[in-house]
């Protein structure tokens, strides 16, 4: 296994430095940059995650609807939870992350295990660093999406994405409703704040602001169903299969879809690239 790739670093930055907004990777701010830049993040990434029921739901529907022997993008790949997983069951996998701490220990473990990964480190907003047209499948698992910041940037990073899939690949994506937040006081009113942004179509409406696991002001977009069908429809991808989940469970939101998206947390989708 070869030394990972740095096609998506930025310039001369040196770790632990924060670059000026102008020299920012697109689709990434001072939060996000940080995040992707923290040791201590990556070395209790696994134990942090450790039985949050998303995880336990969506690399089950990878695995069981993933094409055998297929060669596979985990975008987005954090410390190689769905990487290592498929790498097990006997897929090619070259797993890409912009964050240098989490591919080194992705590397250390798949090289402990004996596992062909490959990990790249690129901004999913650039990936010409990768060959086009070589994936059979792509994931953009736990909300990888949604942490790109502005509505332009993530529908870039859908068509880099279409870019790198064979024709008639799959992509396997979650993603976060947006009307889920009225279901507390804090995010009606975050919704309320965020109306003018959403009614007038500015390019950060639904983003997010939170502090997660120390970083203050990180990004989380939350989707309408309707934005999220057209930007995936507009980069090439049709959507094969929609399900709604539980917030708290991840477990199917049954009753009518009306409803469901009112009622569910994200999405996990699979999609089709039609050409």
């Amino acid at each position: 296994m070869a030394d990972f790739d740095k096609s998506g670093s930025v310039g001369s930055t040196t770790p632990g430095q924060v670059p000026p907004s102008w020299q920012m990777p697109v689709g990434v701010d001072r939060a996000l940059w940080s995040y992707t830049h923290e040791q201590r993040l990556a070395d209790d990434e696994d134990a942090y995650f450790t039985g949050h029921p998303l995880l336990a739901a969506d690399l089950p529907r990878v695995l069981n609807a993933i094409r055998p022997n297929s060669t596979v993008a985990d975008l987005g790949c954090g410390t190689g939870r769905a990487a290592l997983a498929l790498a097990r069951a006997g897929h090619r996998v070259v797993a890409v992350d912009l964050s240098r701490p989490m591919l080194a220990k992705l590397d250390q473990d798949a090289r402990g295990a004996g596992l062909p990964v490959l990990p790249v480190e690129a901004n999913l907003c650039d990936l010409r660093g990768l060959a086009a047209g070589q994936f059979d499948a792509l994931l953009l698992l736990f909300s990888t999406l949604g942490m790109i910041r502005g509505r332009t940037a993530r529908q870039r990073a859908l068509a880099e994405v279409a870019t790198l899939a064979k024709p008639g690949a799959d992509l396997f994506l979650h993603a976060h409703n947006l009307w889920h937040n009225l279901a507390d006081p804090s995010g009606r009113g975050w919704l309320l704040s965020n109306a003018p942004g959403l009614l007038s179509g500015r390019d950060e409406a639904g983003d997010r602001p939170m502090t997660y696991r120390g970083i203050p002001n990180l990004v989380v977009h939350q989707y309408r169903l309707g934005e999220l069908r057209a930007d995936l429809k507009n980069a090439g991808w049709r959507i094969e299969n929609l399900e709604p989940l539980n917030a708290a469970t991840a477990e199917r939101v049954a009753g009518p879809a009306f409803w469901a998206r009112f009622r569910c947390g994200g999405w996990f989708i699979r999609a089709r690239k039609t050409s």
